[in-house]
C-alpha cells in the first residue's frame, strides 16, 4: 500500500497544480465587495491611474478600461447620480457613494439623471467614442474621488482599489499518508 501511495503522490500534486492554475484566472475574474467593474465582461485596463502630486498638477485621475462604441456602462457601486451632463463638451455621468466617494465615466451618454439612485450594476448609460489617449476603439475613463480627504480637500483615488477579487482557498479531500 505505501508503494501505491508512493506513486501517486506525485499525480495528486500534479493534478492540484493543473487545477489551481486553470482556476487562478477565474477567481481573480470574481467581483466582490460593494464594488464592481463598470464595463462586462471585464475589460482590459488601457492606461492606469497616475496619483498627482497635487491636485492642480498633471496626473492620471482615474483609469482608461477598453470597451467599445454603444457599450452599456454600469453604477461600479450603490449611490445617487450627483452629475450627467457635459463638461468641456464631453458626455459625464458622477455618483456620490456612501463614504465620501464619487466615481465618474466619461465620456457616457446618460440614461440617468441627477437625483436618480442607482444599485451596483444599474445602466447608467452608453459608452461613447472621444477619448483619444486610448488605442482601443472606445474607452472608458473611471474615475474616483474622496469628497473629504486628508486636510478637507477631496482626494484622487485609484479605482481599481474599489474592486475585490475572492482569494483561492483549496481544501484538503482527505488524509495524506
Amino acid at each position: 500500500m505505501k508503494v501505491a501511495l508512493f506513486v501517486w503522490r506525485p499525480v495528486l500534486f500534479a493534478v492540484a497544480a493543473a487545477f489551481l492554475a486553470a482556476s487562478t484566472a477565474t477567481a481573480a475574474a470574481a467581483p466582490g465587495g460593494e464594488f464592481g467593474w463598470p464595463l462586462r465582461p471585464r475589460p482590459m485596463v488601457e492606461r492606469r491611474f497616475e496619483r498627482p502630486a497635487q491636485n492642480w498638477l498633471p496626473g492620471h485621475r482615474g483609469v482608461d478600461l477598453a470597451g467599445s462604441p454603444g457599450q452599456r456602462v454600469l453604477a461600479a457601486g450603490a449611490g445617487i447620480v450627483v452629475f450627467a451632463g457635459e463638461v468641456a463638451d464631453k458626455p459625464v455621468v458622477s455618483i456620490e457613494h456612501p463614504g465620501g466617494l464619487r466615481t465618474t465615466y466619461e465620456p457616457v451618454r446618460a440614461r440617468v439623471s441627477v437625483g436618480a439612485r442607482v444599485a451596483r450594476g444599474t445602466p447608467i448609460g452608453t459608452l461613447e467614442e472621444g477619448h483619444p489617449e486610448c488605442a482601443a476603439s472606445a474607452c472608458l475613463h473611471w474615475g474616483l474621488r474622496r469628497e473629504a480627504g486628508r486636510r478637507g480637500r477631496f482626494e484622487y483615488l485609484d479605482p481599481l482599489g474599489l474592486l475585490h477579487v475572492a482569494p483561492l482557498r483549496l481544501e484538503p479531500v482527505g488524509p495524506i499518508a
